[in-house]
Parts: structure tokens; C-alpha cells; sequence
């Protein structure tokens, strides 16, 4: 395990892989720590350098104050990066990840060699979504919404056939700290990036689960549709993980994209 303070606060990160190697950054949806990218990181170590890390308020990564907005999330990436000397990255975000990746992308541009977007959106939900998933957890803790969140996370089939996988990711959810939990959700809830989607200029890739119950196809679509010459790509047998539920399928997307974009001679600005 690895720590770092940074951005005012103790950060849980890993960093792995070939020190050479292009570099990409992973952050992770909401109620989740950053184990959900190990299947992905698995299969990418050998060609990439790998940096994970639990964004503030989950796993093992302080939270701070009892408020904060994306901007928070975004400069605790990016004073990681600065910590681990890491000037040029493909960002990977996944739910809640991608809206910090695309705050990233309007603080530091020159951070990003590509962006993927991964089951998320300029936009995610509406003030009466969010205010009402804040208030049942304030009133009965995470544990009473965690069977709605499982079911938008991973199609039937995995829910039928994996059931123990199925139970160890449900008790990293309710494991989440109630405080970081509601703290993201008030980040989303304020959160609006589509204003900003058009000033994306690397090359970026959006990807979505075809079942996904959170973000769904659609949302996914609209967001892509900001971005100029976004590749949009749907992945069939997976919800809203599919990191957890095709994971070889995701990592080569993610590789191809990143191999492409890495490849290409550098802007000059």
C-alpha cells in the first residue's frame, strides 16, 4: 500500500507497471475503491504504467471536510500526478470518475494525452434524484440503498451466476463511508460539465455498458455527442462496471485508444 498527501489530504494510490511506459490514470465510480480496476489492470501491466488511487472519502483515502465539489476531486488528481512526476496521461474515469476526469481535463488540459469516459456523463441525474438518494442514506445508511445500486451496477446474468462476486462488491459499496458517500453525491448533484464538453481536444473515447442501469446507452450517447470526434463505443454483457464484468473488452478498448493517442506526435503549442 502507498499513501501521499496531497491537496491537503492522505490519498491511497498504486502505481505500477513499467516506469517508462505511457501512463494511464484510472479513477473510480461512486461507492467503490480502486481493487474495481484490478481484472483491468491485470491484463494492461505489462504495456502500460498503471496509477490507481481511492478518491477522497472511499477506501483508504481520508475525506476531508463534510463538503467539496468536483474541482476538490480534480486537484487531488492532479497534485498526484505532480507527486509521482507524471506529466502526460491517459485519464480513465468511470461513473463519478469521468465527470472528475472531464474537471481535470478544464483545470489541466496539459495533463491529458486522451480521455476515456467510461458509463458516465457531462451531467449525471437531477436535484430530485440526488436529494432523494441523500436523504434515505442520511435516514437508514448505505445498506438501504445497496440492492437498487447492485442492480444498476451489473446486468441479471451476472447477478444470477456470480453470486459471490456479487456479495463481495456489495460489501465494498456499504463499507463506503457514509460521510464520503454523501459528500460525492452532493458533487454530482452540483456538478454540470456539459458547458465545458466542447473544449475536449484529445482524442477521447466514450464507453458504456449496453445494460447499464445508471448511465444509461442514451446519457452516455449525449455526452459523446459534445465532445468532437469522440469514438462511442457500447459493450455488450455489462452493466454499469464493465471493468468488473467484461473486462478483457474494456481493457483492449482502452489500450487501443490509448496506444493511438500516444502514438500521435505531440501538439504545438
Amino acid at each position: 500500500m502507498s499513501f501521499a498527501k496531497v491537496n491537503g489530504g492522505v490519498v491511497h494510490f498504486s502505481d505500477d507497471g513499467p516506469r517508462r511506459a505511457p501512463v494511464l490514470a484510472f479513477i473510480n465510480a461512486l461507492g467503490s475503491d480502486f481493487r474495481i480496476w484490478d481484472e483491468v489492470a491485470s491484463i494492461l501491466s505489462r504495456q502500460f504504467r498503471l496509477i490507481r488511487y481511492d478518491k477522497r472519502g472511499h477506501g483508504l483515502s481520508e475525506s476531508g471536510p463534510d463538503r467539496y465539489d468536483m474541482a476538490d476531486y480534480a486537484r487531488d488528481l492532479s497534485a498526484l500526478l505532480d507527486r509521482l512526476e507524471v506529466a502526460r496521461a491517459t485519464i480513465v474515469g468511470l461513473s463519478i470518475g469521468g465527470v472528475i476526469a472531464q474537471e481535470l481535463y478544464r483545470q489541466r488540459p496539459d495533463v491529458f494525452v486522451a480521455l476515456v469516459l467510461s458509463d458516465t456523463a457531462a451531467k449525471i441525474g437531477n436535484d430530485e434524484s440526488w436529494d432523494a438518494r441523500i436523504a434515505q442514506i442520511e435516514h437508514a445508511g448505505i445498506e438501504a440503498i445497496a440492492d437498487s445500486i447492485l442492480e444498476r451496477w451489473f446486468t441479471a446474468d451476472f447477478r444470477a451466476r456470480r453470486s459471490e462476486d456479487l456479495a463481495g462488491w456489495r460489501a465494498m459499496l456499504t463499507r463506503t463511508p457514509t460521510q464520503g458517500y454523501l459528500a460525492a453525491c452532493g458533487a454530482l448533484k452540483r456538478a454540470d460539465l456539459r458547458p465545458y464538453a466542447g473544449a475536449i481536444e484529445v482524442p477521447t473515447l466514450c464507453l458504456v455498458g449496453e445494460d447499464d442501469g445508471s448511465t444509461p446507452v442514451p446519457l452516455v450517447r449525449e455526452t459523446a455527442a459534445l465532445i468532437r470526434g469522440c469514438r462511442f463505443e457500447v459493450i455488450k454483457g455489462a452493466g454499469h462496471l464493465p471493468n468488473l464484468e467484461q473486462p478483457e473488452t474494456h481493457a483492449q478498448l482502452i489500450a487501443q485508444h490509448a496506444d493511438g493517442a500516444f502514438q500521435k506526435p505531440a501538439a504545438i503549442v
